[in-house]
Order: C-alpha cells, then structure tokens, then sequence
C-alpha cells in the first residue's frame, strides 16, 4: 500500500528528510513527486522514530521541497526477470539500455535475496573451463566458487573478463550455462568495449549485462551487482542453468558505500570505508553457490582493482576473507608483454583439487599442477640470483629451470585473449615445457604419468 506525506523538511546533496512517518522500512523505494508531476526515484536509508531519511537515485538540484510528495512504495528494489533477459544489455537499475522493448516479467525479486542456507549448499566439485591455462591448469574454477581477480590501475582486467565471459564452459553437462556480466561504474568507451565484443563473438546470446557507468549516481552503483546477483539467482534456481557471474570493478561499488557512509556522517572505518565494509560485501558473495537438489548453481568472478597495487587494502583484503582464493594481475608481467598477465605463483584457488583428475579433467592434472608450480619458483630464484651474481653463479640445472621460466611465461601464460584453449591443451603444454627439465627433476610426478606423457610429448 502507497503512503503519501508532503512533510519533507531538508535537503542535502542527494539526502532528503521526511518527518512523520509512519510503517516506512529500511530499504523501502520512495518517489518524490513534484509540482509538475515528474517523479524522482530514491530508497530509505535510514529510519528514526517518526524520521526517515532518503537517497535519492538522481541529484537533488531543482527539487522544490515546498510542494513536492514523498511518496513511498512499500517494497524494496525489485527486478523484472525473465528467461527473456538473456542477450538483453541493461542499465544499472534494470532498465533496458539496448533499444530494445520493455520485459514481459515472469515474476518481481527483490534485489537483496538472502545468502544460502550453509546446511543447503552443495560442495563445489565441477570443473569449469575458461580456457585460460593459467587458471584452468594452475588455480582451476569449480561450478559454485568465488574465484576474484584482483588487479591494478591500468592492467588489461577488462580484456581478461571478457575473455573469461566469452570462453568459460561446464564440461561433460548439456546443461544450459549463461553469464551474467555487471559494470559498475565503469566509463562509456569500456562499456562500449564489453558489448561490442559479447556482439561480435556471439556471446551475447547467453549474456545478460548490466552497465552503470561513472557519472550514474553512488546509490545506482551500489544496485548494480545486487542487481546482476538476482538475475543470476532466477537463472540458476529457477531455470536450472549454470551460471557464471562476473562483476568489474568491485573497487568503484566500495568507493560508491563510503560515498554515501560519508554523506550519512558514519564513524569511518579502515581507510575511511564503512565498518560495515565485510558484512555488506559478504551479503554479496555469499548468494554464490550450489543448492542440494538444484541442478543449477551459480560461480562468481568480481574483479577489482587494488588502489596503489596494496593487496592490504580493505577491498581486496576482505574479498580474500571471504571468497575462496585470488587471480591476481602482475604490472611487471604485462610490461614484459605477458597476455593474460596472471602471476601464477601468489594467486591461488583453495577448490582446485575438487575439480580435477580422471574423469573431470585428466589424470596428471595434478601431479603436474604441482611440477609447474615448482619449476616455475624455482626458475624465478636462479634468474633473481643470476641479476645479483651473474649466470657464472648459476649450475647446469638452475640455467635450465630459468629457461624453463620463460618459457613458462611465453608459451604458458602468455596465450592472447582470443585462445581458448582446451584442458587437454593446457596440459600438453605443460608437459611440453616440463621437457625442458631431465625426467630426474620432475620429482613430484608419478611414474605412471611419466612413462605415459614425458616421453610421448615431443
């Protein structure tokens, strides 16, 4: 039921006041409606006895507080969803942003869904392909994880994410698989960018995108992932799809929540974000998961990208607190020319060995997951050594694990983002590079797999 009140007593930038009021929810939509009958959009922030304080989704300037309504909705934000939405482009609140028509809603959900019950979720345990080698081989995603990518100011992240929304796959299921891809606060040339490669590549037909550029307001901003969340959500429990969630840039949805923490004049926190900074990111990738009994699930990739490179930073440091590992982005690779460039040693999927081995990818995935990781840290010391002492310094053995980082680098990570590479691909490569190294240093292999693959791979 609709409630009416023309007491609105102050405004302040995009915060209104309305005096008595009564039945008004935190989180509730409100329209303030003025004089000439155009209508500005908001939501409660706060509630205070007969007090609610609002924020409106567009600017205050203009507004006439003398006549104007506040007029509020009795529910919070909703989305429209649809099996429809797939292909579609929308705006940071749900809009249609592409010329295309109105959605015919299957049903309204509120943005803000509820994290899944813990005795509910499903073990995440289904490899996923990216056809990335560096996550796919070494820090592999599994259907139902939290895998983000943290990256730096001016690192090719956008690039990366629509690699991955273009290439990721469940293998070994018909199951229908979508992604859905949100840009928060992003500028109007990456936006553009997104689309016309999701359009040119076709993936768009399995997309649903939501796009809130920078000069869209804070509050927009904020609604944004929600938003994308709840179309995940209706995918995969409603229409049984797997479903991959990508979300750029995390870092401009935190800066948007301090935005409006400051505005409401709340005790900063670490670096001036809301205390409440791990609790509200939490509520967000916690929707992320497989339900028992649900053959749809949904994964989630949000990118941010660290302010100063500072992996301390609140941002990245809570999103590593509650998501299950990190892809992080190295700027000394990419200065090398490294496409893709993941710095495979400090990034880390804790679900890795779920999804691996016979049967879900092949049997030495492991074994030589495990080789890699070695002799590619090891390559890195006697290259670190050899910058200090020269290569007289170095052994027979290390000048080999050195080559055999390059290489690791040029013919590993480095693939382009337009390779899609197969699991079976990634992991001839590796064995084609372990050959670098006498059969003797590959100690963390078994046997078996030797006999089977080190000598065959020429």
């Amino acid at each position: 039921m609709r409630k009416e009140y023309t007491t609105i007593r102050e405004v302040v930038g995009p915060l209104v006041m309305v005096d008595g009021v009564d039945g008004v929810k935190y989180d509730e939509l409100v329209e303030i409606v003025q004089a000439d009958g155009s209508i500005r959009r908001g939501k409660v922030l706060e509630v205070n006895g007969d007090r609610a304080l609002l924020q409106l989704f567009e600017g205050s300037q203009g507004l006439r507080i003398s006549d104007a309504r506040a007029r509020f909705l009795g529910h919070s934000i909703e989305l429209a969803v649809s099996p429809d939405m797939l292909g579609r482009v929308f705006d940071g609140m749900g809009r249609p942003k592409d010329g295309g028509p109105e959605l015919i809603p299957v049903k309204r959900m509120n943005i803000n869904g509820s994290p899944i019950n813990p005795a509910a979720r499903d073990y995440p345990s289904e490899f996923i392909q990216t056809g990335v080698s560096a996550i796919d081989g070494l820090n592999t995603l599994v259907r139902g994880q939290k895998l983000p990518v943290f990256s730096g100011s001016g690192l090719p992240h956008a690039q990366f994410a629509a690699q991955i929304a273009r290439q990721a796959r469940v293998r070994g299921t018909d199951d229908a698989f979508a992604v859905v891809f949100a840009a928060v606060g992003i500028t109007f040339e990456e936006a553009d960018f997104f689309i016309s490669d999701f359009k040119a590549t076709g993936a768009i037909d399995r997309t649903v995108t939501f796009v809130n550029l920078a000069n869209d307001p804070a509050i927009e901003r904020i609604a944004t992932p929600r938003m994308a969340i709840t179309a995940a959500e209706y995918l995969a429990y409603d229409l049984g799809m797997h479903v991959l969630v990508i979300i750029t840039d995390i870092t401009n949805y935190a800066e948007a929540l301090r935005e409006v923490s400051a505005a409401r004049k709340e005790v900063p926190g670490r670096r001036g974000y809301p205390g409440y900074l791990y609790t509200d990111l939490a509520t967000m990738y916690e929707r992320a998961g497989r339900i028992k009994g649900n053959r749809g699930s949904i994964t989630m990739i949000p990118i941010l990208s660290m302010p100063e490179d500072d992996i301390t930073h609140p941002i990245p440091d809570l999103t590593g607190y509650i998501t299950e590992g990190q892809i992080i982005l190295s700027r000394e690779l990419n200065r090398k020319g490294v496409t893709p460039p993941v710095n495979v040693l400090p990034s880390l999927s804790r679900l890795k060995d779920k999804g691996i081995g016979r049967g879900k990818t092949r049997e030495d995935h492991a074994d030589t997951m495990n080789q890699l990781f070695a002799a590619y840290s090891r390559g890195k010391e006697a290259k670190e050594l050899a910058v200090i002492l020269g290569d007289a310094a170095l052994s027979d053995t290390d000048k080999l694990y050195a080559r055999f980082a390059d290489a690791f680098e040029e013919e590993y990570v480095s693939q382009g983002y337009y390779t899609n590479r197969s699991i079976e691909e990634t992991l001839d490569t590796g064995w084609k590079l372990l050959r670098i190294l006498p059969r003797s240093e590959l100690k963390r292999i078994r046997d078996e797999y030797l006999d089977k693959y080190y000598e065959d791979v020429q």
